[in-house]
């Protein structure tokens, strides 16, 4: 056992060059191989996806892409790769691949959400929670926390502010692995360094995140024969509520048939969950309320089945705050507890009572879908629990269908559709 253990505090040495060109049509991008100076040693990147995989990060140096007309992201404008010791304001453990990336994908998301402050975790690249807010950021960090407060645990935490004391404090409050701000208040700064373990990484780019969403970024996929599939990178075109389209279709017969709008409020909460769903894993849904996640169902191979899950998975966090606010108590703690003791049976079934009575917290929220309904069915499903708002990207033969189903709704849902898809795989 002690040598499993060891392969995690380990760091690998990777046999990768300094340096790094591709060419694409004649056109050459650069890159430099990213290391650090930490306690007087220089290391890349602590390890891959495992230990036993040599991994290294590389830093776009040189160069410039420009395909069909669209000009990429340039030299210049590094984020996570831009890292130099100056940003890494403590180490930790040594950031390894799985911590650079989940921070990536945090600022995949909060890309789209700089008009406000706003807060996601990440655990293994999907958010656990993510919040906005118009009073401070340390309001959308702790609506994130507790949008699911069990996964976040040993999660990686990424803000678009300034990271005052108030947000440290919520970071302090439970265990995480990595926290990621453009800035942070000199008090903060000192209240995080108390975690030893805490990789504290400042990323100034991320006062730009808005200006650098203009342009694609180039995604490589290596096949497992070593080719290369490459694409435009996802592009949201949902920016502002009026980018959204009224969710209208008409059928083979010709029937055509039109939902409610949103109201303001959820109109502005089908945005962000818009904006999150960019960092989901696919087949994924997203239901939210008052600008923030309530429940994000990831990687599922088809949709009712996703909205199902989702479901269960909102009915267990509410069910897990109960406990934690009136018992200190996971409600996986209180049920093991509640095995032997009559007094935390009890106090279980109350807690199970609550969380059916609110329908895991979920009436009043929306829902946001990354891929079009096939079927009525997953809208059924949300509606049957208190969705009163849905955005999806439209397109399905039986969108007449789907639309029929949020006005037979009573009082009526509303839909809209995205006009694009935000798979994610």
């Amino acid at each position: 056992m002690s040598t499993l253990k060891s392969m995690y505090t380990a760091i690998s040495d990777d046999p990768f060059p300094p340096e790094m060109t591709i060419t694409l049509g004649g056109q050459t991008l650069t890159y430099a191989k990213r290391a650090w100076t930490i306690d007087g040693e220089e290391r890349g990147l602590r390890y891959g996806e495992n230990p036993d995989q040599p991994a290294a990060l590389y830093e776009l140096t040189g160069g410039g892409l420009t395909l069909g007309g669209v000009t990429f992201r340039g030299p210049g404008q590094g984020l996570v790769a831009a890292l130099s010791e100056e940003h890494m304001l403590q180490a930790g453990k040594h950031p390894g691949k799985i911590n650079l990336t989940d921070v990536d994908n945090g600022l995949n998301i909060l890309q789209y959400l700089a008009a406000r402050p706003a807060a996601v975790i990440l655990k293994h690249n999907n958010p656990s929670g993510a919040a906005w807010s118009q009073d401070s950021l340390a309001d959308a960090l702790h609506k994130a926390f507790y949008a699911d407060r069990i996964a976040a645990f040993g999660g990686a935490i990424v803000v678009n502010r300034t990271l005052d004391a108030a947000t440290a404090e919520i970071v302090n409050s439970a265990y995480f692995e990595v926290v990621a701000a453009p800035d942070y208040e000199a008090d903060a700064l000192a209240m995080l360094k108390t975690k030893k373990n805490l990789r504290i990484l400042q990323i100034p780019g991320i006062a730009r995140l808005s200006e650098l969403s203009a342009a694609p970024f180039l995604e490589f996929k290596s096949l497992i024969d070593g080719g290369q599939i490459v694409q435009f990178s996802f592009q949201n075109r949902i920016r502002e509520v009026a980018d959204f389209l009224p969710g209208q279709a008409t059928d083979k017969a010709g029937l055509s048939i039109t939902s409610r709008a949103p109201t303001t409020a959820e109109a502005e909460d089908l945005l962000f969950a818009w904006a999150v769903e960019a960092g989901v894993t696919s087949n994924s849904v997203i239901f939210a309320r008052d600008g923030a996640t309530v429940a994000i169902g990831t990687g599922e191979q088809d949709r009712v089945g996703c909205v199902q899950i989702t479901i269960s998975k909102a009915y267990t966090k509410y069910a897990d705050l109960l406990a934690w606010k009136k018992h200190g108590l996971s409600i996986y703690e209180l049920t093991q507890k509640a095995a032997s003791d009559e007094e935390a049976a009890n106090h279980l079934r109350e807690i199970q009572a609550e969380t059916e009575a609110a329908k895991g917290g979920l009436p009043g929220s929306v829902l946001v879908s990354d891929g079009f309904f096939p079927f009525r069915d997953g809208v059924d499903l949300a509606i049957g629990v208190g969705v009163t708002a849905i955005a999806q990207p439209g397109g399905s033969i039986r969108d007449t269908e789907v639309l029929a189903a949020c006005n037979e709704a009573t009082p009526q849902v509303a839909m809209v559709f995205t006009g694009q898809r935000s798979f994610k795989h």
